[in-house]
């Protein structure tokens, strides 16, 4: 079974400790890995569904809070470790593609008028240095805390190519509006 994002990120929440599907759901809002896994509650309940029917995690309890349904709870097996262990080298080894959309987007520029391009990209610009102050943010705060780096490593990975993003894109906006980078008419 190939591992998907979301089941890699349920196998590792598995390998901290057991917890039901609900549990692991506001952990990674939590932890804001939605940024990095897209997670919704159906797609994660699937997800540790298709973990233990291929081996990789299996039922550690069932209990029931008060009116609240049955919470049935997952914990990673041997199995589970040795494929999240080999997924997640075969994650580090290799780059990851980047989304295909914003590259084809930047292709096909050349088809737009100038001014809308400008205009287009300076509203990317913006959304680009939003993100950039809210994992500003994310990172003073688990600093603050004082998380463990090995935890949000990515937050810090994801800040330093936005902020290049920006550089690279305000550069580009600039030499389109300054009429320093030819476009064809």
């Amino acid at each position: 079974m190939a591992l998907t994002p979301i089941a890699v990120a349920a196998l590792a929440l598995l390998a901290e400790r057991p917890m039901h599907p609900y549990e692991m759901f506001q952990t990674l809002l939590d932890r804001h890995e939605d940024r990095v896994v897209k997670v919704r509650p159906g797609s994660l309940y699937h997800a540790v569904e298709r973990l233990a029917a291929a081996g990789h995690a299996e039922v550690a309890g069932t209990e029931r809070d008060g009116n609240r349904p049955e919470r049935t709870t997952y914990r990673i097996t041997e199995a589970g470790r040795d494929a999240l262990t080999s997924r997640l080298r075969e994650l580090l080894r290799a780059p990851a593609a980047a989304y295909p959309e914003a590259a084809l987007g930047l292709t096909e520029a050349h088809n737009l008028p100038r001014a809308d391009v400008v205009a287009d990209l300076s509203q990317q610009l913006d959304a680009l240095r939003a993100d950039a102050a809210v994992l500003t943010g994310l990172i003073a705060s688990v600093r603050e805390r004082d998380v463990l780096e090995a935890y949000w490593i990515e937050a810090d990975r994801a800040l330093h190519l936005r902020r290049a993003e920006i550089a690279w894109l305000d550069t580009l906006i600039t030499r389109l509006t300054d009429g320093d980078l030819p476009w064809p008419t």
